[in-house]
């Protein structure tokens, strides 16, 4: 049975188990339940803290796994990335006071040390970590850092604080899928991987219909070429055609303008929930 562990709480494991519903995995109704068994997959569920879910997949007692990259980096452990998620994205910087933005000398208060240790060694950077464990905007108030470094998603918990970002960003974060280093993957771990990115996929696409004069079909198709090419489909008016392409989510109000202003109609846009590209 391939064992699998997910965030046990918070807005990551809710976005977590929502692709694996996607993928076709059953998830568990009650959120007190520490683990759960899809028989039909033959998959099994651990709900874990994302702090300890690389070390337990780089143990190889769970196979794969949904975490943050910061996590997995700064665990250190025998896990690697196979797939970003586009969840959960976030950045991490440095903060401070202001007129207090130097990093040499300095104590760094972090809840990652790994991580933040491996980037300052990486820039030549000497500085005294101070480890915490949870929030840190108010190690600096309470006299314990000069600097923290944490994760920023709006900064406004950074601006309560009296805080300003500075100097470069240490990483770039989001939800990903690990497994062990160097593991062999078995064939429901293939199909696990295989489904979670068709799910991925689709979330960045959506499918895009329209009608439009064959005078105007080539410049049509410029603006919605699709993966190999768009679907060109005749209408009982010989001088129109139907196509339909994917396009990118982000793109497709702009795309949708344009189609518009080139004469095409019947523009319809549909979510795409699961593919195989």
């Amino acid at each position: 049975m391939l064992k699998v562990a997910l965030p046990n709480k918070g807005s990551l494991a809710d976005a977590a188990t929502e692709i694996l519903r996607e993928a076709g995995y059953r998830q568990r109704t009650d959120q007190r339940d520490l683990s759960y068994i899809d028989p039909s997959n033959e998959v099994e569920f651990y709900y874990l803290r994302p702090r300890d879910i690389a070390i337990y997949v780089g143990s190889g007692e769970l196979n794969i796994g949904v975490t943050g990259r910061d996590l997995l980096l700064d665990s250190e452990a025998s896990a690697s990335e196979v797939m970003a998620l586009d969840i959960g994205k976030s950045v991490f910087r440095f903060a401070a006071t202001p007129g207090n933005q130097i990093l040499d000398g300095k104590r760094i208060a972090t809840a990652y040390p790994n991580l933040v240790r491996n980037f300052l060694h990486n820039k030549n950077v000497n500085a005294t970590l101070v480890p915490l464990d949870g929030a840190v905007e108010g190690a600096i108030k309470l006299g314990v850092a000069d600097v923290i470094a944490d994760v920023v998603s709006t900064g406004n918990t950074l601006k309560q604080a009296g805080l300003q970002i500075f100097g470069e960003e240490i990483l770039r974060s989001e939800a990903i899928l690990i497994e062990r280093t160097g593991a062999i993957r078995d064939v429901k771990a293939e199909t696990m991987i295989r489904r979670i990115g068709s799910v991925v996929i689709a979330r960045q696409y959506v499918l895009v219909d329209y009608d439009v004069r064959k005078i105007n079909l080539e410049e049509a198709c410029r603006l919605t070429p699709g993966l190999e090419s768009p679907t060109i489909s005749p209408l009982q008016n010989d001088e129109w055609v139907a196509v339909r392409a994917m396009v990118k989510r982000l793109d497709v109000h702009d795309v949708m303008d344009k189609l518009w202003d080139l004469g095409a109609r019947g523009i319809l846009v549909t979510d795409i929930h699961s593919c195989r590209l």
